[in-house]
């Protein structure tokens, strides 16, 4: 008899952990005989017309908000994959407690929350490094300030009801610092300040909105045409929601209509000193993005009054397996070992690969699952012969490989979404606009572990690539969104939930938010201008603070710098003096390892790696100019990857002090 949802039954909605180690996804259903011609390798199937399960029973809820945009085959996938997630394994012999999360104490949760946004040097009982945080919060925008205080001033209430004494200074006095009439329109370091920058954007702002939620100016949601509406990533997040006096405080109905199709077409404007993404900048810069973007998540839920709750994982108990139920960073170290420099394990770049090797043009790839008794037994030979490299690949089917890879998500002891932001990822649904919950998905994914981040981007680009194939395998982007969903946001620890109509509302928007990151993943992998801004004004406001403890150590690095200067000057004689209004740009891998290149209003990075490239021709250099890039080097930044389309001029006005080179490009 097939499980159905009901009001008054019991679902469970988290991955099940079998005792038998091999056990993974997938249905009682027969073998689908029928095989593609184009597939006979992968052993690639053809859907049978109809639901997988026809006896699975329409959800018993009450359609209105959010349900009524969403058509019934999707709620039906939703639920389907449910059903196959919970009848993949025996529930009377699952595994207990393979992950315990922490609820934080009174108190705990402001103290983690602060030394995640590196400030635990503020109560630190006399540190000497407390002088950072006061630099760092110096730079930090209205709301932000707002956001740290909340969580101090909490912090040293709670400190003083247990009678605990920390050195923690007033945060309020740091915050007010003087400043003069030309730094509220402009600070020292030329950036434009964000409160000048406030109510010249209000407007803007509000029609943003109003374009996230109609459509546009002119162009209702039920418009074929959609308009495309520019992102703005100069100004916080923060600080546009709490300049919208006036935005949405719930979701409306109209707010839930996530058809694919009347989606926004949001986009980056077109930003001259270049857009950058994760993966551009030095780890030292990265270390700061991700210390601001957690406090600027903050900021923004405490300004759209969301609570943001982050948790620990107090146990983990992995058993003897490598390949499935492994934590990511055990399975990137043993794959290191055999692949120097990946980024995503190799058992699920073997699986994806598999599955578009088998062509993503099969109806309803990821919605058919692979019979259980044969993937089970696939699981346990990749436990056993997957690193030994003896696995026969061409025995599995391309729907087995993907329940196999479903499985692998959902059965990962720490989630892909992390423990500790798994809540703030559901909270998401939440947000009253779509540029609000865009926003937040931005900063959270700034905020992911580098390897739960990068597995995560590979899992939404190959999703991305199964919609681009829809018109022949019939998986539109809500399909697989649906799909995708209760593998991605399960948590091994939740507890049993009776299926309700709040229950089903949350299944749905749960759904929207697997949605929006498969659709807009790469706005999602931009850091904001911002922030950006905020750290090349921290690498400043640091280096003017300690100038005078470290002028004699600056002068011997002077000193050494206009010796190798001098030597080099020797070397390259001819090219030594830079006129004004040129950078010397470096290239250590070319024959020709240096050139003074003029800045003119139209030069872009791009440019100049095509000027470099046109003199390595008929040499023998092999690098092509998708191997390489300019880089932005020093000054009021560590190090930066620049996109073709930056415009050097801009970008060296904004960093005078930076050094040039061309380098390889970070690897994907």
């Amino acid at each position: 008899m097939s499980w159905r949802p009901t009001i008054s039954q019991g679902v469970v909605l988290t991955a099940y952990h079998a005792s038998n180690k091999g056990a993974a996804t997938g249905s009682n259903a027969k073998d689908h005989s029928q095989v593609s011609p184009k597939s006979r390798k992968y052993g690639q199937y053809s859907m049978n017309h109809g639901p997988v399960n026809p006896s699975l029973d329409k959800v018993a809820f009450n359609r209105s908000g959010s349900q009524d945009s969403l058509d019934e085959l999707s709620l039906d996938d939703y639920w389907t994959e449910v059903e196959n997630i919970k009848t993949s394994t025996d529930n009377s012999q699952r595994e207990q407690d393979v992950v315990v999360v922490k609820e934080p104490a009174e108190g705990e949760q402001e103290e983690e929350w602060l030394k995640e946004a590196g400030l635990s040097n503020l109560f630190g009982e006399g540190s000497s490094d407390s002088q950072d945080s006061m630099v760092f919060l110096a730079t930090l925008t209205r709301t932000q300030k707002a956001a740290v205080q909340k969580r101090i001033d909490n912090f040293t209430q709670t400190l003083r009801k247990k009678n605990k004494h920390h050195q923690i200074p007033d945060v309020r006095d740091v915050f007010r610092q003087p400043e003069s009439s030309k730094d509220k329109d402009e600070d020292m370091n030329g950036f434009r300040s964000t409160e000048k920058s406030e109510t010249t954007n209000e407007e803007n702002e509000k029609s943003l909105v109003a374009n996230a939620n109609t459509g546009g100016p002119g162009n209702p949601v039920n418009n074929i045409s959609i308009p495309e509406t520019d992102i703005n990533l100069e100004i916080s997040f923060a600080e546009q929601a709490s300049n919208l006096k006036e935005f949405t405080a719930v979701r409306t109905e109209k707010d839930d209509k996530e058809d694919d199709s009347q989606l926004p077409n949001y986009r980056l404007p077109q930003d001259k000193t270049g857009i950058t993404k994760i993966g551009d900048l030095a780890p030292q810069d990265m270390k700061k993005v991700t210390s601001l973007a957690l406090i600027e998540l903050t900021a923004l839920y405490d300004v759209l009054g969301t609570e943001l709750k982050l948790q620990r994982a107090a146990k983990i108990r992995v058993g003897e397996s490598v390949v499935f139920r492994v934590p990511l960073s055990v399975l990137l170290e043993q794959d290191q070992k055999k692949i120097q420099g990946t980024k995503v394990p190799l058992i699920f770049q073997s699986l994806v690969g598999l599955i578009e090797n088998g062509g993503l043009d099969t109806e309803g790839v990821l919605r058919i699952p692979g019979v259980s008794s044969r993937i089970n037994f696939i699981c346990k030979e990749l436990e056993s012969k997957f690193y030994e490299g003896t696995f026969d690949w061409d025995t599995v089917k391309q729907h087995d490989a993907a329940s196999l890879l479903k499985f692998f998500i959902r059965e990962l002891p720490l989630p892909l979404l992390t423990i500790e932001y798994m809540k703030a990822f559901h909270s998401v649904q939440y947000l009253p606009t779509k540029k609000h919950r865009l926003q937040a998905l931005n900063l959270l994914v700034i905020l992911l572990p580098d390897i739960h981040r990068d597995t995560l981007k590979a899992l939404l680009e190959f999703l991305q690539r199964v919609v681009d194939h829809r018109e022949q395998n019939k998986m539109t982007l809500k399909n697989v969104a649906m799909i995708m969903a209760p593998n991605l946001f399960s948590v091994h620890t939740s507890p049993l939930k009776a299926v309700d109509q709040s229950a089903v509302t949350s299944a749905a928007r749960t759904a929207s938010i697997m949605l929006f990151m498969i659709k807009y993943q790469k706005l999602l992998w931009t850091i904001p201008k911002f922030i950006v801004a905020q750290v090349r004004k921290q690498n400043i406001v640091h280096q003017k603070k300690s100038s005078k403890e470290k002028a004699m150590k600056k002068l011997l690095k002077r000193m050494a710098y206009d010796r190798e200067k001098h030597e080099k000057t020797e070397r390259n004689s001819s090219d030594n003096d830079i006129p004004q209004g040129f950078i010397r740009v470096q290239a250590p891998q070319f024959s020709k390892i240096s050139m003074a290149v003029q800045l003119t209003e139209d030069l872009k990075a791009g440019d100049i790696l095509a000027r470099f490239l046109h003199q390595e021709s008929g040499t023998t250099t092999l690098l092509k100019k998708e191997e390489v890039s300019l880089y932005e080097i020093g000054g009021n930044i560590g190090e930066r990857c620049l996109e073709d389309t930056t415009y050097m001029k801009d970008l060296s006005q904004l960093n005078p002090n930076a050094e040039w080179f061309i380098k390889p490009k970070p690897k994907e």
